[in-house]
């Protein structure tokens, strides 16, 4: 009898076991992906190269949603999800298999199609990056079909009750249940400690990149950053430190899988528009550059007004603008005929960068360190961009292989593709940290206490207000430069009840942040923070 007809009683449990059989032929394709991911580079497993793919598909509404909702956990939410929509793919197939052995392989060869094509057309890929989602559905699709077969042997068996014009005389099903499991046990075995041996290979991969870091040796700068002034940091219980620890410094970014670069292979080319040497630069003669130190504040153009995607580093690097002079680059204001600089990261991240702005005399640098040490490979070791007063979309490449002179008209960044402005200065925004929304601190006297930024203008003075009243003007911590967010604390008597606490800024050029709402596309937020809070009783 051919396996692939229905003419056949089946027993219930039959389906349950043919959804297991999709389940574990998926997880022998996963697994059997990760030896030729790791001889590959990790961003060509399956799941990232979609997973990728997703990310760049995803209309920018969703993306904000979703930083919103999740934070710098909405890749391992998309992680996730992707799994859980494979694991339901992977079923179905296997319900499918059990009516039609051919289709339900059909379907997981069809998978491991889709994630080779998502693979090997990334940025930087080739066609080897297609290897590893071509194992993995050649893999799915074999598996699927042995457990199908063991699912598909019918054997004589009573005829049924005769029901409607397609009554007859039927076989049964019998299940080797036995069979079954030995067969899908061995599979999830195998699999197991080929998936095992394909992670311990890609470790081995990426140890001479961990290697590279760790015996990194940063040289002094040249012009060192001075202590933070006393009286920077207000310490005061419920707000951030001065200084950003690097596990808590914010990460945005489209890297499902963070890139992990030997710092003995990296290289830099600056190439061009009106670059008359180009150069290809390696860590080490980066490095014979004089360095310089400087505590600069980052901000995310994803951060909605009081959101926490904002940090402050000291950062060691070379002056950017140093280095597109000795390739011989003018900026427009001195007839250089390239407005943009467009960075490129080794996952293909494409940002622009205002050739003007990276040229005025700010410290615009490419970092190398971060609070006194190698970058972290989260955020951009061993080479990353840092413009002060730019938001990071148009000035934090991470990552950095190349930078490229050539125009605003001619080329188009990534995210500029996605409808955000080529161009975005920070704007001036205060932030309340403590107390909390919604919180209910004690009446009395309440610390009410945050950060003010705006890079490269400075914060000349934090006003707070209740209940729509009158502002009062806040304590500023020391100033450590215009390119640092400053603290900031006003002393509020508390009375019981329900209370909404507003907060604005004056910049370093005597403007006052605006009123004025406005969601972070196309160019970063703007409006007052404020939070609403209930004041309890005191007694």
């Amino acid at each position: 009898m051919n396996a692939d007809t229905n003419d056949v009683r089946r027993p219930r449990h039959q389906r349950g076991l043919a959804a297991l059989a999709g389940l574990v032929a998926a997880f022998a394709g996963l697994c059997a992906a990760e030896p030729a991911a790791a001889a590959l580079r990790p961003e060509a497993r399956p799941v990232s190269a979609v997973g990728a793919v997703v990310v760049d598909a995803t209309p920018e509404a969703v993306k904000q949603w979703a930083i919103r909702q999740f934070g710098t956990a909405d890749k391992l939410v998309l992680t996730v999800g992707i799994v859980v929509l494979l694991a339901v793919v992977a079923a179905a197939a296997g319900l499918l298999a059990l009516r039609r052995r051919a289709a339900g392989a059909a379907v997981a060869l069809a998978f491991g199609a889709a994630g080779a094509a998502a693979a090997a057309t990334r940025p930087g890929a080739t066609w080897r990056d297609a290897l590893p989602s071509l194992v993995a559905g050649a893999v799915a699709a074999a598996v699927l079909w042995l457990l199908s077969t063991a699912l598909t042997r019918p054997v004589p068996g009573p005829a049924p009750r005769p029901t409607g014009s397609g009554a007859g005389a039927r076989g049964a099903w019998a299940v080797d249940r036995r069979g079954f499991g030995r067969l899908a046990a061995g599979a999830v075995a195998l699999s197991a400690a080929a998936g095992f041996a394909g992670r311990r290979l890609g470790a081995y991969g990426s140890a001479d990149a961990t290697a590279s870091r760790a015996g990194l040796r940063l040289p002094p700068p040249a012009v060192p950053a001075g202590p933070v002034p006393p009286g920077a940091d207000l310490r005061v219980p419920g707000t951030q430190p001065y200084l950003t620890p690097n596990p808590d410094f914010y990460r945005v970014d489209t890297a499902l899988v963070v890139p992990r670069i030997d710092a003995g292979t990296w290289r830099l080319r600056i190439e061009g528009d009106g670059v008359r040497t180009p150069l290809t630069l390696t860590l080490p003669e980066l490095l014979d550059r004089p360095l310089v130190e400087r505590d600069i504040t980052l901000t995310c153009v994803s951060n909605e007004v009081g959101g926490p995607y904002a940090g402050n580093a000291r950062w060691l690097g070379v002056r950017l603008a140093d280095l597109l002079r000795e390739a011989g680059v003018r900026p427009p204001s001195q007839g250089g005929p390239a407005d943009q600089l467009v960075a490129r990261s080794v996952d293909g991240m494409t940002i622009g960068t205002p050739v003007e702005t990276v040229m005025d005399g700010r410290e615009a640098l490419l970092a190398v360190g971060m609070n006194g040490e190698p970058l972290p490979f989260a955020h951009g070791f061993p080479v990353r961009m840092v413009v002060p007063g730019l938001y990071g979309y148009v000035s934090a490449c991470k990552w950095l292989r190349e930078l490229r002179l050539t125009s605003f008209d001619a080329y188009d960044a990534y995210w500029v593709r996605r409808g955000w402005a080529a161009q975005a200065v920070i704007k001036t925004q205060a932030r309340i940290d403590t107390p909390r929304a919604f919180s209910s601190p004690r009446a009395g006297r309440v610390a009410v206490a945050g950060v003010a930024w705006a890079q490269h203008r400075g914060i000349e003075r934090v006003e707070v207000r209740v209940d729509g009243g009158p502002w009062h003007e806040a304590r500023l911590g020391a100033a450590d430069g215009t390119d640092t967010w400053r603290q900031w604390v006003w002393p509020w008597e508390a009375t019981p009840g329900r209370h909404t606490l507003e907060v604005r800024a004056t910049d370093g050029t005597g403007a006052v942040q605006t009123e004025h709402r406005a969601p972070p596309a196309p160019d970063g937020a703007s409006g007052w923070h404020a939070v609403t809070v209930t004041v309890a009783d005191g007694s």
